[in-house]
């Protein structure tokens, strides 16, 4: 087997950490970079990097992806979302490397009430929406080989998402207000990056280039994956109740429905999706496993 040479982008958020996680298995090189070592707004930073390490293959996992934030701050979420998506595009076609480039649901305006497959027209609601499409757009016209794969209510163990806020406060709390006007479909990144993985470790990607959706399977609204959450660790005590969105308000409208068609990545990669519940809990026992760990210690 010759060996590849492959770089994560992002490596400290959900996903890059979970690509972490694969990465030391694989008899492959993976360099795991975040802006401390690699600065992928910067054109020729990234440029000098992939020739110079000769890459054969890029995972972005960088993203502005704070919604709300993204409002006040376009300039800041444009260069991470579009601006640096068109830098590692650029590198990876001079490079003759493959881009695997993570997008949103948000590219999505929510007002349908069917699945969501990838020839459908986009139509974000706001700026984080507007610049992940537009770094799609940006490897689009660089003409490099790339996957794009838009996800979806992504969480983990790591970092800030629904999954451990609610744990959090279902904890904490005895009633709780959740929206149930907003479905979709939880995403565990360890099942993304395992997607990621595989294509790549099994030489799957080349002459599979375009855009793909990923998410777990079934579907479900916010409220719905709260109470689920405190049923599963057994957090009865506090009282979960459903609200409309516009009891919350908010600087950036978020698509009412944003499940997404996974059939043309199962087909083409004969993949195996588990479903979101299935997923939720396996996640669930590692941070709790994890938690009983650091209070033994």
């Amino acid at each position: 087997m010759t060996e590849k040479r492959i770089l994560v982008t992002g490596c400290n958020g959900q996903l890059g950490r979970e690509m972490q996680r694969l990465g030391a298995l694989s008899p492959h090189s993976y360099l795991f970079t975040d802006l401390d070592r690699l600065n992928i707004t910067d054109r020729e930073a990234v440029r000098s990097f992939v020739l110079g390490e000769r890459i054969e293959v890029i995972v972005n996992c960088a993203a502005y992806t704070n919604v709300d934030r993204a409002e006040e701050e376009e300039e800041a979420a444009e260069r991470v979302n579009a601006t640096a998506a068109g830098n590692l595009a650029e590198a990876a076609r001079e490079a003759g490397a493959t881009l695997f480039h993570v997008s949103t649901d948000y590219v999505f305006g929510g007002e349908g009430s069917t699945p969501l497959t990838e020839e459908m027209p986009t139509h974000p609601l706001g700026v984080y929406g507007r610049t992940k499409l537009r770094g799609e757009e940006a490897i689009a016209a660089s003409g490099c080989r790339a996957l794009i794969i838009r996800t979806a209510w992504l969480y983990s163990e790591w970092g800030r998402n629904f999954l451990k806020t609610m744990l959090r406060l279902t904890a904490e709390r005895e009633t709780l207000q959740v929206v149930f006007d907003q479905v979709g479909t939880p995403t565990y990144a360890g099942d993304l990056a395992l997607t990621i993985f595989s294509i790549i470790e099994k030489d799957l990607y080349a002459g599979r280039e375009g855009i793909y959706h990923f998410s777990n399977e079934g579907v479900c609204s916010w409220y719905d994956f709260a109470v689920e959450i405190a049923r599963a660790v057994g957090h009865d005590r506090c009282r979960i109740l459903p609200c409309h969105s516009d009891e919350f308000p908010s600087k950036v409208r978020r698509p009412a429905y944003s499940v997404l068609d996974k059939t043309k990545i199962k087909r083409t990669f004969g993949v195996e999706i588990p479903h979101w519940r299935e997923s939720m809990q396996y996640c669930l026992a590692r941070i709790l496993k994890a938690q009983q760990q650091q209070q033994a210690q």
